[in-house]
């Protein structure tokens, strides 16, 4: 549009000289000074009102002694002092005239300039350039449409911009993973010692994990590592408008892979062009799904691809075609999970690197706090810190901004302007003193670390529960009195207001949800037994589980619905039970919030020691 806009603007320049090139030639050529005879020229010279004629050419040009000027043009057969006797001019009167004979080279071009040049030349020329400009645009054009089966990888290639490459130092944890791909790039460095023993290498390695888990950050260390050409792209740009761009883009950037071999192309996001083929619009005219083939053809077709490893990464390896998992294309799959308290130790600290933290700041406090965070959730913690610092016009990152900044990318930032009338902040108060003393009663909660009614995010107040390591398995225990503590805050309503509010459409969503799953998902029915209920399907095109196939029976239904009202009943009464037995603990902690909003993990334990 751009290119387009200047081009245009161009052409206006140059008809606009040329509209004034035109005017120019045309005003002088005017025949704006008074043209007379040269009858009327002889009367006047008799007259003695001539003053000077100057000749250029054929032209006349008459200056009277007025000052006036005049033109006039002479025979071109005969001169002008012949010209002027045979008018009857007389010859004494002839002789007091002034006569100067100009060159006459200048007419001559002028002659040519506006009777050839301008009518005849300059448009001939405009025409062919109009026709040299258009013939260029649509070269241009030619050239881009077929630039569209170019691969848009970039290549990075060893020893470029050392200050700014990745290294497996600069990844915490992840042990096995760096392990598993340290054989690969030790591979494509010595692949000599691999090749003697019978060893081929690896055509493809999958990196799976949730997101933020650190899978594009991995692809960099190894290109940090490697030594060799590192090309990497994005799923989705092989997909374009044209039909056949993504599978000519796929072939470009192998047939380039190759003359660098050995080399490594990493593929971010690969499920965009890897679906399962024949879930979508359009079978196999698809042209996602030709992009896929050719894939699928370049990593493990005819011709061999030696020396070339595809890495790609990927949060959704259940909806990836299976021939591409098989042996052969990608060789490997490298699991990503989300780091434990020692990793998450480890990634604070990379993070805080460049960031004055104070003396009495602990890392190891502020891993124990986020279980669950991924790697890009602690480098957003650490960051949000480091703002919330320089916000405050302080030097140092302490403890205060660390915890707080772990609350903002769990629940959102304060709503200070939210302000709750002292009715609904009363409501909140007990809301939230009867969730923390129900899960500080129940001997398999996690310890309660923050309450608070100042609004975050979504929430009018929240309680903060963290469990002191991490958890990879939970028992039907745990989920009852989960449930107890999510509906603890609607019973704490029920018993001091003998009412309820819309405040805990959140918690019912949440144990309608962990019921469900209880019964249906993880067996631990006991009238129903050990088996899951319903099976869901992917529709791919559309990237999400849209559906749920039933596979049971309509009595199993209704079997269900008992089973999931009976977990919420008892989990009710036994909240219900647990606030009646301490009210009086329940009416001191809802009092300390509406006094002072907030109460922490050893504020809350000397309250209900």
């Amino acid at each position: 549009m751009k290119s387009l806009l200047k081009n245009l603007f161009i052409i206006i320049v140059i008809f606009l000289a040329i509209s004034s090139l035109f005017s120019f030639f045309s005003n002088s050529s005017k025949d704006e000074i008074k043209k007379i005879t040269l009858t009327e020229l002889a009367r006047q010279i008799n007259e003695e009102k001539v003053e000077k004629i100057t000749v250029k050419g054929q032209e006349l040009e008459i200056t009277l002694k007025d000052k006036n000027q005049e033109t006039s043009t002479k025979e071109a057969e005969s001169g002008l002092t012949e010209s002027l006797r045979n008018y009857g001019v007389d010859s004494q009167k002839l002789q007091q005239v002034q006569l100067e004979v100009s060159d006459s080279g200048n007419s001559g071009w002028r002659f040519w300039l506006i009777n050839v040049i301008l009518p005849f030349i300059l448009p001939l020329l405009l025409i062919g350039g109009f026709l040299w400009f258009m013939m260029s645009q649509a070269k241009q054009g030619a050239g881009q449409a077929f630039g569209f089966t170019k691969s848009l990888a970039r290549l990075v290639n060893p020893g470029e911009k050392k200050s700014q490459q990745t290294s497996f130092k600069d990844v915490a944890g992840l042990k096995e993973t760096k392990e598993e791909l340290m054989e690969v790039v030790e591979f494509l460095r010595t692949p000599k010692k691999f090749i003697d023993i019978g060893a081929k290498i690896p055509k493809g390695v999958l990196l799976i994990g949730p997101p933020g888990c650190g899978k594009t950050l991995l692809a960099r260390a190894v290109s940090g590592e490697a030594g060799v050409p590192f090309f990497h792209i994005s799923g989705s740009e092989f997909v374009e408008l044209f039909v056949g761009v993504g599978s000519a883009r796929v072939r470009d950037l192998f047939q380039t892979a190759k003359k660098s071999s050995p080399c490594i192309i990493f593929i971010d996001e690969l499920d965009a062009i890897g679906r399962h083929r024949g879930a979508g619009v359009g079978g196999g005219h698809d042209e996602r799904e030709q992009t896929l083939n050719q894939i699928l053809v370049e990593m493990d077709g005819f011709e061999p691809n030696n020396g070339v490893v595809l890495l790609a990464a990927t949060n959704r390896p259940d909806i990836l075609d299976p021939a591409l998992l098989r042996p052969g294309r990608f060789d490997r799959r490298v699991i990503l999970n989300l780091p434990d308290i020692n990793d998450r130790e480890d990634i604070l600290e990379i993070h805080a690197k460049n960031k004055p933290l104070a003396k009495e700041v602990n890392l190891r406090q502020i891993a124990e706090r986020t279980p669950g965070f991924s790697g890009a959730d602690l480098a957003n913690l650490m960051n949000e810190a480091a703002i919330l610092t320089a916000r405050e016009n302080k030097t140092e990152v302490n403890m205060i901004e660390l915890t707080s900044s772990i609350e903002k990318v769990m629940l959102g930032p304060e709503r200070k302007s939210h302000v709750l009338s002292e009715k609904e902040k009363k409501i909140a108060a007990y809301h939230e003193a009867g969730h923390a003393l129900v899960a500080a009663s129940l001997p398999n909660m996690d310890p309660v670390r923050k309450i608070s009614i100042i609004s975050r995010g979504q929430a009018a107040g929240y309680t903060l529960k963290l469990p002191t390591e991490d958890k990879h398995f939970h028992n039907r225990t745990e989920f009852i009195e989960e449930l107890a503590v999510l509906l603890a805050g609607q019973a704490a309503e029920k018993l001091v207001f003998n009412e309820i509010t819309t405040g805990a459409s959140s918690d019912l969503e949440k144990v309608t949800d962990l019921a469900h799953r209880i019964v249906t998902r993880f067996g631990m029915s006991e009238k129903l037994g050990p088996r899951t209920f319903g099976e869901t399907e992917d529709l791919i095109f559309l990237g999400k589980e849209i559906t749920t196939e039933k596979n049971y029976s309509e009595k199993t239904a209704v079997d269900i619905d008992e089973e999931v009202s009976i977990l919420v009943k008892g989990a009710l009464a036994t909240a219900q039970q647990i606030l009646s037995q301490k009210r009086p603990l329940l009416e001191k902690i809802a009092s300390r919030l509406i006094e002072k909003e907030t109460i922490e993990k050893e504020e809350f334990e000397e309250l209900i020691k």
